[in-house]
């Protein structure tokens, strides 16, 4: 395997890392805080859910651009829940500060976690497709060695 394969790869794995991590944190809040709050509870269940199904699919094989996305729309959708309940509420409902500790962190730098490798995987890719295309030709009428255009 050569190192861009074995870098994918890492990446990959990272990802579904901090994916599964903030699902396991979810459901943890779920069973054992926020199963009996209407709404918020079965999204934390539904939160835990996709992410532990979509960090699977992570480490399947190589997830096209879209699954990339998914991947990326429930780490925001996590920070943005968590954003909302800490300013305006979801659903009626409000928390403060870093509570529950510790999960609350805990969350907040696996979803940021994920965010980043996303990012980085993003740029490799990006690059690797950059450096794969073949140099564009110059035509033969704007070389040095010919001076005027064709008729």
């Amino acid at each position: 395997m050569n190192s861009q394969g074995l870098l994918a790869l890492t990446l990959r794995s990272a990802t579904a890392a901090t994916l599964a991590a903030s699902g396991y944190i979810h459901a943890r809040l779920y069973v054992d805080e926020y199963r009996f709050v209407h709404i918020v509870g079965p999204l934390f269940l539904l939160q835990a859910s996709v992410s532990f199904a979509l960090g699977a699919l992570l480490l399947v094989g190589t997830p096209p651009l879209l699954l990339r996305a998914a991947v990326a729309g429930v780490a925001l959708g996590a920070l943005g829940g968590f954003t909302a309940s800490r300013t305006v509420g979801v659903f009626g409902f409000t928390e403060h500060g870093l509570q529950p500790a510790p999960q609350a962190l805990l969350s907040l730098f696996a979803e940021t976690g994920t965010l980043l490798l996303l990012a980085i995987w993003q740029m490799t890719v990006t690059r690797q497709h950059h450096a794969a295309r073949p140099p564009i030709a110059t035509p033969t009428w704007n070389r040095a060695e010919t001076r005027t255009p064709p008729n």
